[in-house]
């Protein structure tokens, strides 16, 4: 099994007390962790099953991955 890397946003959310992730690539895949260890580990669980569903549907595993870039703006 090949082993292939995706790009994760790791948000702190104020109001549940939780890490919440997503994975942009990947709509749909998001799960949470009380601390950061816990969510990553999550998430790779959630995006190993992620892509086993697609697979069982007979969709591809996404093969590109989203870019990240900033764009910075006035606000007042």
């Amino acid at each position: 099994m090949k082993e292939k890397s995706f790009k994760v946003i790791l948000e702190w959310d104020d109001e549940t007390k939780v890490y919440v992730v997503t994975v942009p690539s990947l709509p749909g895949c998001v799960t949470q962790g009380s601390d950061r260890k816990e969510a990553l580990e999550r998430i790779q669980e959630a995006i190993e099953g992620h892509i086993e569903a697609l697979s069982m549907i007979g969709k591809p595993a996404p093969m590109r991955d989203v870019e990240f870039t900033e764009v910075q703006v006035h606000v007042s």
